[in-house]
């Protein structure tokens, strides 16, 4: 067995991938309002960003935004880039998830695509555009992908499936559900959020329970007015409500089971 080193090292000597893209998953959850006769809290839903493809391959199917890293810059700053340049926002919850490198993915060649998911509040969202490359953007729910005539490109439809798996585990562990709730919210909207992203989480004493738990301790914390009194909301219900809002610790241990 040859011994390399500095000297007889050939770059060529071994076959590189034809192109690493970052391929990103932005969710964001959208709040309608359905009644405006009595309050309530709005018909929330979680949804994925979806470009049109403009160009071969899969010219005009929807698949996630994403493109080619260069070697001037880390797939983290590749995937950040490919971010801005889709929704023009940018210091927003981003994380690496998985890589996808089954041989025939993509027709272009050996493509390794690293996959991203990234937590837009849907106010960033409100003036997205296609880019250059693309035909068109949309917002689509993440139960309907897949259907008949939704199809999407490449292994797109894998990538969002592992995405949601994710999102879901870490909305249960951590406090990302701030990534789609307002600076100050009540528990009535943080647990609506919660079911949004985990649709079979359910806890009856859920309000009761955050108020209470001491393993809760320094995750949220009551809002409180310029007179140091209890600021309240009763925006989404008849009597007025406790804002709350995240402080910025981590939980120990789930942060709502």
């Amino acid at each position: 067995m040859t011994e390399e080193n500095a000297s007889s090292y050939t770059v060529g000597k071994y076959r590189t991938p034809d192109g690493a893209p970052a391929d990103i998953v932005i969710f964001t959850i959208t709040a309608e309002h359905t009644n405006r006769t009595t309050k309530s809290l709005p018909k929330r839903e979680l949804k994925v960003l979806l470009i049109k493809r403009k160009l071969w391959p899969f010219e005009g199917m929807w698949a996630l935004p994403g493109g080619f890293s260069n070697d001037k810059e880390s797939m983290y700053e590749t995937g950040r880039r490919e971010l801005e340049e889709e929704t023009g926002v940018r210091d927003v919850h981003m994380e690496y998830f998985n890589v996808y490198s089954k041989p025939g993915r993509d027709p272009r060649g050996w493509i390794i695509s690293h996959a991203f998911f990234a937590l837009v509040h849907e106010d960033f969202l409100a003036q997205r555009k296609a880019a250059d490359d693309a035909a068109d953007v949309g917002l689509f729910a993440v139960n309907e992908l897949g259907r008949p005539g939704l199809e999407l490109a490449f292994d797109h439809q894998q990538i969002i499936q592992d995405a949601v798996e994710q999102i879901r585990s870490k909305m249960l562990l951590t406090s990302i559900a701030k990534e789609f709730l307002p600076d100050e919210f009540t528990l009535s909207e943080l647990y609506q959020v919660i079911q949004t992203v985990v649709p079979d989480f359910e806890e009856a004493n859920f309000i009761r329970k955050m108020k209470s738990t001491q393993s809760r301790s320094g995750v949220l914390e009551p809002v409180l007015d310029t007179k140091g009194e209890p600021k309240k909301s009763n925006e989404f219900s008849q009597r007025a409500a406790q804002l709350y809002r995240f402080t910025g610790s981590m939980p120990r241990l789930s942060l709502y089971s």
